[in-house]
């Protein structure tokens, strides 16, 4: 699996167009061949902060997806930012889910978790 995300600060002059550019490649790329997911962020605190994070089954079709017309909008939109981009590529080789927790659980001290807490990762 392969995590892309870029993360940019864009004007707020040309915020909603961007944004606008954006939320549709978002819509498109869930339906490529490959495409796992994709998401669109903005900033709680600032607003103009926006983050494009896309998980994708193997290189293969990320790298499909990198050459589509649609990943051409994204490159636009990324010029377009005010400050250099952080964009990133991470290689995902190994995924767990709860047993994480509980092995974790399992192997320290007494519970030191507070009210809410399913009472499986209390023992």
């Amino acid at each position: 699996m392969v995590r892309a995300s870029i993360k940019m600060m864009i004007s707020s002059r040309k915020r909603d167009e961007m944004l606008e550019i954006l939320s549709s490649i978002e819509e498109r790329a869930r339906f490529e061949p490959g495409c796992i997911s994709c998401r669109l962020y903005q900033g709680a605190e600032v607003k103009n902060l926006i983050m494009l994070e896309e998980f994708w089954r193997d290189e293969e079709a990320l790298e499909r997806h990198l050459q589509s017309e649609g990943y051409r909008k994204v490159l636009q939109v990324v010029e377009m930012a005010v400050e250099p981009p952080e964009i990133r590529f991470d290689a995902i080789s190994q995924s767990t889910g709860f047993e994480t927790i509980e092995k974790a659980r399992r192997q320290e001290g007494p519970p030191k978790m507070g009210k809410g807490v399913d009472s499986r990762l209390l023992s």
